[in-house]
């Protein structure tokens, strides 16, 4: 069958099994997929070339891959002219991309958890070298996974180890970036957060680069300007650098799906300076920016100087709302907290501790990931809200906009309800289960801990292998599970880990609290 595209990476595939057709699901077309494809076989090459070899791994061949591989992830670059661009710079024969999707489906799929995982992986690992901060031994695994993906002849016997290993380094790169960001902007503290924005000009700045925050509070400072985070930079408010900005005063809208909705007509300019980008409408389209590897057609683009006063202008232009405007989440709230990592609540770690000894905590779940648009995700609402109220709640990453505005109250002298960040941010909830795990002497599958995550793009496939590589089982995953995993595979993944789907809200704690027992 004739196919203009094969793309399933993500979450909202078609049809559950993929986009074939002229555009995917994201928006994005034929040509521009086809483009990814040849970009990502373009780095294969590159790799089978040069792997092994330390004298041709250099830090220009390393920015090719990370940078390239990020520019291929879901809701990042939807430009044909920049996806050229950057396959011209690889001096290498691509890897013909239909031997991978026309493949064994079991072959298929393996190599698909190591191409889409690394794909997360180059996103962790670009934000982490945007501060400065890398490490060999992630840079090198690139080119042995993707010089793996290119191997024609190798079965599961030789894929599996890899798909493992790129849980591994993807603990390190997490590790690594946590590391960055703290000693750039210091250890995250418990943040209120409005959804109300002010009267006056303003900028809403999306995505998750911390570093193009900053630049754009310092070029805005003193200048009548407010500046509003959005999907996955509302963990910014945080962060003791970022949040002694005055005029950084709250979050705008919702989770990353709803911008075509939440942006048509704002008086304000938006910057994007990584994933989750829509196509825009009409009604907003002249007031998008984009920055680092997000690119769309015709829109401004900063540059590597990060001069900001194209999207200063436009805020000034706009004006902003001439009075106050009140927003709410979407279960009503009008304001959200943020700022619980692994700092935070390992420093009452004893009083967490003491909880769960004397039954005020019975139990914790882990309720994170992606959000997404496909009808079902308000099962994680609804599970959130029917919690029992002697456990607490971990989130982290934008699938909390479901339920991060509803008031659980406290327990054990911390809200019930406790947002550990960005999906950046897992390594975060990592430390504090293994933290629990060796405080009560017992692995982490013997904690009452229960992990319920979703999932849409790339990200959340390293970060689910980087908790299996962990040897954590009975994960809920939804709301449904990925179109690039074959039944073998999925019954390897069930019989190892235990891996389930989500069922009902209802059906599912009834189950993870029987566990816990």
């Amino acid at each position: 069958m004739d196919r203009n595209m094969f793309c399933f990476q993500c979450e909202q595939t078609a049809g559950c099994s993929a986009c074939t057709g002229n555009a995917g699901v994201c928006g994005k077309k034929a040509d521009t997929a086809n483009l990814q494809d040849q970009l990502t076989g373009a780095l294969i090459g590159l790799a089978k070339d040069i792997n092994g070899n330390e004298k041709l791994m250099t830090e220009a061949t390393d920015k090719l891959v990370v940078e390239g591989l990020f520019s291929t992830l879901t809701n990042v670059n939807f430009n044909d002219a920049t996806l050229s661009a950057f396959i011209e710079k690889i001096a290498a024969e691509p890897y013909p991309m239909k031997e991978l999707w026309n493949a064994n489906e079991d072959i298929r799929s393996l190599k698909s958890l190591i191409l889409f995982g690394i794909r997360g992986l180059a996103a962790y690992a670009y934000h982490a070298k945007v501060l400065g901060y890398q490490n060999a031994e992630i840079n090198r695994f690139f080119y042995k996974a993707l010089s793996a993906i290119g191997m024609d002849d190798w079965g599961m016997e030789e894929l599996l180890p890899i798909v493992m290993e790129v849980g591994e380094i993807n603990l390190k790169c997490m590790a690594l970036l946590d590391k960055a960001n703290t000693e750039t902007y210091g250890n995250p503290v418990p943040s209120e957060v409005s959804l109300t924005v002010e009267k006056g000009p303003f900028i809403v700045i999306s995505g998750h680069d911390l570093y193009d925050l900053k630049q754009l509070l310092e070029q805005t400072e003193g200048k009548g300007i407010n500046i509003y985070t959005h999907g996955e930079m509302l963990p910014a408010h945080a962060y003791p650098e970022l949040k002694k900005y005055a005029h950084l005063k709250g979050n705008f809208g919702t989770a990353w799906q709803n911008q075509q909705k939440e942006f048509a007509d704002i008086p304000a300019p938006v910057l994007f300076t990584t994933n989750c980008l829509m196509p825009p409408k009409a009604s907003y389209a002249d007031r998008i920016f984009t920055t680092e590897v997000v690119s769309y057609p015709e829109l401004v683009h900063i540059g590597e100087d990060k001069d900001f006063t194209p999207v200063i202008e436009k805020a000034l232009d706009l004006g902003g709302y001439p009075e106050d405007q009140r927003f709410t989440g979407i279960n009503g709230g009008e304001k959200v907290l943020t700022g619980f990592a692994h700092n935070t609540v390992l420093s009452v770690a004893d009083t967490v501790i003491e909880a769960v000894k004397s039954g005020a905590i019975k139990h914790f779940f882990l309720v994170g990931g992606c959000d997404g648009a496909k009808p079902g995700r308000n099962y994680y609402t609804e599970f959130v809200k029917q919690t029992p109220k002697d456990s607490v709640i971990l989130t982290l990453a934008c699938g909390k906009y479901r339920f991060n505005d509803l008031d659980l109250g406290t327990i054990g002298g911390l809200p019930r309800l406790l947002d550990m960040g960005q999906c950046n941010d897992a390594y975060s909830a990592i430390k504090v289960a293994v933290a629990l795990s060796e405080a009560f002497q017992c692995s982490v599958n013997e904690l009452p801990l229960s992990m319920v995550l979703s999932w849409y793009e790339q990200k959340a496939v390293c970060i689910l292998l980087t908790l299996l590589h962990l040897g954590i089982k009975n994960i809920l995953l939804g709301p449904s599970l990925p179109a690039f995993i074959s039944p073998n595979v999925l019954n390897y993944l069930v019989e190892t880990y235990n891996i389930a789907p989500i069922t009902t809200p209802e059906k599912d704690l009834k189950k993870l609290l029987n566990q816990s027992k």
